[in-house]
Parts: structure tokens; C-alpha cells; sequence
């Protein structure tokens, strides 16, 4: 089973790695993209109020147009750890043993906007770029990933892709269609009976999922294998049939 991750606009500062080396990410076939995006947004810092304006940041959030700049020597720590926020904190990768932390780095991928889909002990510096950013002299996100990472998720022969993008990110690597896959929606049943998204507690719902299992690391290698395991552990999941996972929290 692979797992794909959406990343979190906040990031824990710092790190004690190596600068970044492209060529060592997961699905390494997407280095030319990382590359032009990298070197788009490096240019874009050296115009400030350009990059304050594509990166849409506030007078009190120009420091990030600087780590930016420094994409290409600044520390580096593994993504799982670099990215914070409600997803993420639920995960608490940090407090997981050993163990659990190696099934994270093969079995989960965590899509960036500048580097694409990453593995989740793949070591990254800070940065600041959202999926909808467009900057000068590259085209939009969206055509410089969406083929690329599709042929590169192909290449890789997952067995079963569980998406937990938001649909801002799945749109930048949609899953290739001859691969079994399911993306998975967080639900709340309501009083009628009708099961209906939820906004606030999607993203810890799907950290908590995740590191459930890393926890207990099933062998689901299909749709049907991880509903068998979701509901042993006592999850509530559905499969409607059309592609999708319903999550309840």
C-alpha cells in the first residue's frame, strides 16, 4: 500500500541534515521538474514585493521569501517531520518508535508543491510555495506536476494507492487509472442519517489514521484489505463504490 499525504503550509524551522539533493528523493524520475521549480522560486526571491505578491504573504511573513532563497543550502530534516499542523501533530511522527517511522518512509509519500511527492523521511529544508502559486517564467503548478508525477506513481507499480491529498494536490499527480487506488473523504453521519464532509477535524482524522497504521502496519495491499483492517481496528470506513473511501469521525 502506498500513501499519499498533503503537505501543511507551516513547517518546523531548521534541521540538522544535509543541504537538498533532488536526486536522492523518492521517484527520482521527477528531478528535471523539482529542478525548474526550485530554480523558479530561488529567482523569484530576489524580487521581494514579486515574491510577497505570487506567494501571497503579509508584511509579517516577508522572512519566508529569504528560506526560500536558501532552498539549495539550508538544512534539511526528514518531510515528516519538517511539515506541522493539524494533520501532522496527529500523526506525531516524532513519538513514533523505530519501527514505525521506517513503514512511514516506505509506505507514504507526502506531495510538495516544489519538490512533488516525497517520501515521508526524505530530507527537505524549509520552504514557502502552495499548489496554486504561479510563478514568472514557469507555467502553472498543475501542468509542470500533473503528468510527470501520474507517469512516475505508474513506474513505481503500487499495489494500492490510499489518497489523502486535499483535491488542490491530487490535482498536481492525479493517480494512474490502471493503478487501484481510493481517495478518502472524511465524513460526519448527521441526525438524518446522511453522511457529510467535514472541514475542521478532516486533517486530524487523516493523521490519526496514518499513524494508526504505522502502528500496526496490516498487510493491506487492496481497497477490500484496508476496509478488513479498518474495521478490525475499530474504524468506522466505507467504500462507496465510486472510487472513494468515506472516513467517520
Amino acid at each position: 500500500m502506498l500513501i499519499l499525504l498533503p503537505p501543511s503550509e507551516t513547517k518546523r524551522p531548521g534541521g540538522r541534515g544535509r543541504p537538498l539533493d533532488a536526486s536522492r528523493l523518492a521517484l527520482p524520475g521527477l528531478r528535471p521538474e523539482r529542478e525548474a521549480v526550485i530554480d523558479a522560486l530561488v529567482a523569484l526571491s530576489d524580487d521581494e514585493d514579486a515574491a510577497a505578491r505570487v506567494l501571497k504573504l503579509g508584511a509579517t511573513q516577508r522572512a519566508e521569501i529569504a528560506v526560500n532563497a536558501h532552498l539549495r543550502d539550508a538544512p534539511t530534516m526528514p518531510a515528516v517531520d519538517r511539515y506541522t499542523g493539524v494533520l501532522f501533530d496527529a500523526l506525531d511522527a516524532a513519538s513514533l518508535d523505530a519501527a514505525a517511522r521506517r513503514w512511514l518512509g516506505r509506505h507514504v509519500l507526502i506531495h510538495s508543491a516544489p519538490l512533488g511527492p516525497i517520501g515521508a523521511l526524505d530530507p527537505i529544508p524549509a520552504y514557502r510555495l502552495g499548489a496554486g502559486a504561479s510563478m514568472p517564467g514557469l507555467a502553472p503548478l498543475k501542468r509542470v506536476w500533473a503528468g510527470p508525477v501520474t507517469a512516475a506513481l505508474a513506474a513505481a507499480q503500487p499495489s494500492f494507492v490510499l489518497d489523502l491529498r486535499s483535491e488542490a494536490y491530487a490535482a498536481l499527480g492525479p493517480v494512474p487509472a490502471p493503478v487501484a487506488s481510493a481517495y478518502v473523504r472524511v465524513v460526519t453521519a448527521g441526525a438524518d442519517g446522511v453522511a457529510r464532509a467535514l472541514n475542521h477535524f478532516n486533517k486530524h482524522a487523516k493523521g490519526a489514521l496514518v499513524r494508526r497504521l504505522a502502528q500496526e502496519r496490516p498487510r493491506a495491499a487492496s481497497r477490500a484489505g484496508f476496509v478488513r483492517w479498518a474495521h478490525g481496528a475499530g474504524l468506522r470506513v466505507e467504500d462507496d463504490g465510486d472510487g472513494e473511501i468515506l472516513l467517520f469521525a
